[in-house]
């Protein structure tokens, strides 16, 4: 089976959320042929040289200990952990994947993606997303120092929360024209994203008439969520309190 997370968004300073995800690699994970973490694994991530911070060394070591045992790790970025690299791949033993990743089992074909550069209707969030994402931009981020880069990590992390407070539906949803058109390049009909905190299951006909699913996974509060592709197909399970 294929296990896929998003949204868990861990921090030192959210142990409980923390602790879910070692039970989970400890328990659950241990039985999977391929663990998918598709985006926003961190509440932020500020460059690979903060490695060197004991939460994140152990986040790293309990993945890299996941993949020692045969359960392979694909790893994507999301918008709150855009900054994730090879660095980090590497002390965890997983493989940083680009989205969209396509994954093919059996007569199926599941696109991949964080979720966010499909919210094509928060027209401001785009603007952003292009600018910070920008070669440059990147590499002007990771040259800055650690000590500014966590002071404006902050920044973005509470204007973020201030807009959510402001406007409760500041994580728009994808597009429904953008996920038609992603579907169809990859001749697909099923797309697995987290970013929206808003776990589901969606029907709904592409322009072509064919029936598709969009699946959205679940984000993390204290109790390990996730999406398994098993035999019977896809299932939403989560850690039993």
């Amino acid at each position: 089976m294929i296990l896929f997370i998003s949204d868990l968004h861990l921090q030192a300073s959210a142990p409980e959320s923390a602790a879910a995800f070692m039970r989970f690699l400890d328990g659950p994970a241990r039985q999977a042929e391929a663990l998918w973490i598709l985006g926003d694994l961190f509440e932020f991530w500020i460059g690979d040289d903060d490695l060197g911070d004991p939460f994140h060394a152990a986040i790293a070591d309990a993945l890299s200990q996941l993949s020692a045992s045969g359960v392979r790790l694909k790893i994507m970025v999301g918008n709150r952990d855009f900054l994730l690299g090879q660095g980090f791949a590497r002390a965890s033993g997983g493989e940083l994947v680009a989205e969209p990743a396509v994954l093919r089992q059996g007569n199926k074909t599941f696109v991949l993606v964080h979720g966010d550069a499909e919210c094509t209707d928060d027209h401001a969030y785009q603007r952003y997303r292009r600018r910070i994402r920008s070669r440059f931009s990147v590499a002007l981020l990771r040259s800055l120092p650690l000590s500014w880069r966590r002071r404006l990590a902050q920044r973005i992390r509470q204007g973020s929360e201030f807009r959510k407070q402001r406007e409760p539906s500041a994580y728009g949803d994808l597009s429904p024209t953008a996920v038609s058109e992603l579907l169809g390049r990859h001749d697909a009909r099923y797309l697995i994203h987290g970013h929206t905190h808003r776990s589901a299951r969606h029907c709904f006909t592409l322009p072509d008439t064919r029936m598709a699913e969009r699946w959205v996974l679940p984000d993390w509060h204290e109790r390990a969520r996730w999406l398994e592709l098993g035999p019977e197909g896809l299932t939403f399970r989560e850690e039993q309190a």
